[in-house]
C-alpha cells in the first residue's frame, strides 16, 4: 500500500489539485539537561485529519504572511510560544504534498541558542514532545508497522517511536531528512 501512495504521490499533477500552502518548523535546541533536542506537539483531537497526531509545529500560510518561512515562523509562536527572533532558520527542507489534507507542505530547519519557555496553544496541541538529538540518530527507533488512517486501512507506513508516541507520514519524512543531513554533517 505505501508503495501505491508513493507512486501515486509522484504522479500527481499539483496545479489539478490547487493545494493549500502550511510552513512547519523542524526546531533544535538546547533542552534543560543541555542536550540538543527537538519539539514536536500532538495536536489535540478535533473532527479533523490531523487529529490526535504527532507534529511540527506549524500550519497553514495566512495572506498576511510575507512568505511560507515568515509562516512557520509566525505558527511556531503561535503555537509554541518560541519568538520568531529567538530562531536561526538554517534552511529549507523538502516541500511534502499531503494529499488527505490538500497541503503542500513546506518545512524548515531551526536552531534556538537558548532553551525555550515553551506556551502550547491550549485550542490546538495537546502536549508538547521533547525529543533529543539522539533519539532522532538512533535506528532502533524506526519501524514499520500497519495503521488505519484517514485515507486507507491497514498501510504499512514507517514511523519514529518517541516516548510511545508514533510519528508517522509527512512529519516522520521530514525527520528521516533531518536525520540525514545531522548524519552527513557528522561525518
Amino acid at each position: 500500500m505505501a508503495s501505491i501512495r508513493a507512486k501515486e504521490l509522484r504522479e500527481v499533477d499539483l496545479s489539478l489539485k490547487n493545494p493549500r500552502k502550511a510552513g512547519v518548523m523542524a526546531l533544535f535546541y538546547p533542552d534543560n539537561a543541555r542536550r540538543t533536542s527537538i519539539i514536536l506537539l500532538l495536536r489535540r483531537k478535533y473532527e479533523g485529519i490531523h487529529s490526535n497526531q504527532v507534529g511540527f509545529p506549524g500550519g497553514k500560510m495566512e495572506k498576511e504572511d510575507a512568505d511560507i518561512r515568515i509562516t512557520a515562523l509566525r505558527e511556531t509562536q503561535e503555537e509554541v510560544g518560541v519568538s520568531p527572533e529567538k530562531i536561526n532558520v538554517v534552511r529549507a527542507l523538502t516541500t511534502l504534498y499531503v494529499p488527505p489534507s490538500n497541503f503542500l507542505v513546506h518545512p524548515f530547519f531551526g536552531i534556538s541558542e537558548e532553551t525555550p519557555l515553551f506556551i502550547p496553544q491550549e485550542k490546538e496541541v495537546a502536549k508538547l514532545i521533547e525529543v533529543p538529538l539522539e533519539n532522532i540518530l538512533d535506528d532502533k527507533l524506526v519501524a514499520r508497522k500497519t495503521i488505519v488512517t484517514s485515507y486507507a486501512t491497514n498501510v504499512d507506513v514507517p514511523y519514529f517511536d518517541f516516548h510511545g508516541y508514533t510519528v508517522w507520514g509527512a512529519t516522520a519524512a521530514m525527520l528521516s531528512e533531518v536525520k540525514d543531513l545531522l548524519a552527513m554533517a557528522m561525518d
